[in-house]
């Protein structure tokens, strides 16, 4: 341990990549998602009608938290390339003569065209596209019913039958942060996780101190790899539990769990990583190799992990994969028991799993030893 902390010491590398970069990563991202929300999303609109009616529909659609009406355009043609330049996320277009069908009730179509190259913009614009197409059919009923003398709660009982009682478990406000940030941040610590780890190992054949670092150990390579990794082990849970004081305690995300289920959870997603890094490494014991293979894995397992598009979505095969990335049980253990603040037995076969990757080491010990010992560095 002495040793591995003088190298720690003297190789900035492990100081960058284990607490500044870390630190750098989670304010990116819950600056750039402080808002929480995406808001002023720019659209366009194409009013062909141009009547009070569809005017009034582009301005409640203008008053939108989310979406903004940046131009207006002749066409269905140029406002599809204002889309297709990116000047634009979506327009909606209302035909010539929808104001006459609506009022004599024919069922006019309207129109809204969205870009899903951003998946969360995207949504959003659709959603408010849809609602002001919604909300002129409505308009139209309620004039209709209030010329015909009924009363308000009637007129809301026709246009609105069932009321929608809509509730967002665990965070009512919506905050895009909450969900984003709280699986970016840790899924980039596991990827320095694993890079690091990869690199230690790779960097005793690279620099000619494996012989003497099995030494040191006495020839055990339990002792060597504990005395290696206990230091940065402990650094990372600092690191980990710093980023979750941050974002429950500074900026107050919302958690059901208890703070010893976020120290139980952090604590088994950095061994679990270091566990990983070491067997990639026993499998390749190649410095370039290893780090490359463990940075393919973890750039996967932020798609993976079912945060950005649901894993229940993908097609078996992918699904069955998914158990292969320690960040798809870190997310799961996370979404059952801290957010949703379920108990710990609902997510043990992901505890199981993080265990398992922290035990995967024992496969390629004797591989990692025999590497140490006899292979030569090559660049």
């Amino acid at each position: 341990m002495i040793r591995e902390m003088r190298i720690l010491w003297k190789n900035h590398i492990y100081g960058f990549c284990m607490v500044v970069f870390p630190i750098v990563i989670a304010a990116f991202f819950t600056s750039v998602l402080e808002i929480g929300v995406p808001t002023d999303v720019p659209i366009g609109i194409v009013d062909a009608d141009n009547t009070t009616t569809t005017r009034s529909l582009a301005r409640r659609l203008d008053a939108f938290q989310v979406t903004k009406i940046v131009d207006a355009y002749p066409t269905v043609a140029e406002a599809r390339h204002a889309v297709q330049r990116d000047e634009i996320l979506g327009f909606i277009y209302f035909p010539k003569g929808i104001t006459e069908e609506l009022m004599a009730g024919r069922q006019p179509t309207v129109s809204y065209y969205y870009s899903m190259a951003s998946k969360m913009s995207g949504a959003l614009v659709m959603r408010d596209l849809r609602v002001i197409s919604s909300l002129g059919s409505a308009a139209v009923g309620q004039a209709t019913l209030r010329a015909r003398g009924a009363t308000d709660d009637q007129i809301q009982t026709f246009l609105q039958p069932i009321a929608v009682d809509l509730h967002m478990i665990a965070n009512p406000w919506s905050n895009y942060n909450v969900y984003l940030s709280t699986t970016f941040v840790p899924g980039i610590i596991l990827l320095f996780i694993f890079l690091i780890t990869a690199y230690s190992i790779g960097t005793e054949l690279k620099f000619k101190r494996s012989k003497e670092w099995v030494e040191t150990a006495g020839g055990n390579m339990l002792i060597a790899l504990i005395g290696k990794f206990l230091p940065q082990t402990l650094i990372w849970l600092a690191v980990f539990l710093g980023f979750e004081y941050y974002f429950y305690g500074f900026m107050h995300f919302p958690y059901e769990g208890g703070a010893w289920q976020m120290v139980l959870l952090a604590a088994m997603a950095v061994l679990a990583a270091q566990g990983f890094g070491v067997f990639v490494f026993g499998l390749i014991p190649s410095l370039r190799m290893s780090m490359s293979i463990c940075s393919l894995w973890a750039v996967l397992s932020l798609s993976m992990a079912g945060s950005a598009f649901p894993v229940m979505g993908m097609d078996g095969p992918l699904q069955s994969l998914s158990w292969l990335f320690p960040l798809r049980h870190y997310y799961m253990i996370y979404q059952i028991s801290v957010f949703n603040g379920f108990p710990l037995l609902e997510s043990w076969f992901h505890f199981a799993a993080l265990a398992a990757f922290m035990l995967l080491p024992w496969i390629v010990i004797g591989k990692i030893k025999n590497a140490m010992l006899n292979y030569v560095y090559i660049p």
